[in-house]
């Protein structure tokens, strides 16, 4: 198995830009690269980066490499001024574990959402994104109200086009532009309340990573084990993962639910 040393040392062979700062921190076992003439960076978590390439061989080294580049150039870009447009700006969902800080110890953009998820807010620089936090509002001339009315608006502007699967006589259907906002389309209310129209069964939501929604028409037991399955699969292997749960649309509301092996879930308790 490949050493965390080695790893950077491929990293740095790969990308030979003066401007960038490399620092590896073996105690922590973390990457951190620094724009030297920016002074933001981007830290990297080296056990997490070897498990993708064990998993994905030479294409996991193309990703990671591919992402580094296109942070900074989003970072270059928005020093230049070349991201103020508010058509840019888009809503995210994390994990309510994800840090609320930069790494320069600036708070993030952030609205409360559900007891597992929390939504950020992305300046979009079209290949990637960087998280608006509260640094950036004087750049963009935009208050953090604005930033979240914009972001709800352009949610809309999304595409909803979805796959349907049917297993055991349930439905699934899937949503997945790989544009980086698949799970932000979980904020579109009018989406949800269309799907909700076509759902004979229960309505299960599930983003279990940022590149995929899922909308499940439960109609019987094996529906939710099939569904915890499912959700479990794509939040293991999902670059960005978010919640492993899933949850119940109804009222217009979603609540995690725990999903227990041939019982149909009950919503969970005591979440915070």
């Amino acid at each position: 198995m490949m050493k965390s040393s080695e790893l950077v040392n491929i990293l740095k062979q790969r990308m030979t830009n003066p401007e960038l700062i490399w620092h590896f921190d073996r105690e922590k076992d973390v990457l951190d690269i620094r724009h030297k003439t920016l002074g933001n960076g981007m830290t990297l978590s080296l056990p997490q980066a070897l498990n993708r390439y064990e998993a994905k061989g030479e294409s996991a080294l193309d990703e990671i490499v591919y992402t580094i580049l296109e942070t900074f150039g989003a970072m270059e870009k928005e020093a230049k001024g070349e991201l103020k447009s508010s058509e840019h700006i888009y809503p995210v969902v994390r994990s309510t574990s994800f840090p609320l800080e930069s790494k320069e110890g600036h708070r993030f953009i952030t609205s409360d959402h559900t007891a597992e998820t929390r939504v950020f807010y992305a300046l979009d620089a079209g290949t990637t994104y960087r998280l608006i936090d509260e640094n950036m509002l004087n750049s963009l001339s935009l208050s953090e109200e604005q930033v979240k009315e914009i972001a709800r608006f352009q949610v809309k502007k999304l595409k909803t086009a979805v796959k349907e699967d049917r297993v055991a006589g349930n439905v699934f259907y899937f949503l997945n532009e790989n544009d980086g906002y698949d799970a932000s389309r979980l904020l579109n209310e009018n989406f949800l309340k269309d799907m909700k129209t076509k759902i004979t069964g229960d309505m299960t939501v599930s983003v279990p990573h940022q590149d995929v929604l899922i909308i499940g028409d439960i109609r019987n037991e094996t529906g939710y084990d099939v569904l915890a399955q499912m959700a479990m699969h794509f939040f293991t292997n999902g670059k960005v993962p978010i919640t492993s749960l899933s949850f119940i649309y109804e009222n217009d509301e979603l609540e995690p639910i725990f999903i227990m092996a041939k019982n149909k879930p009950t919503e969970e308790q005591d979440k915070k």
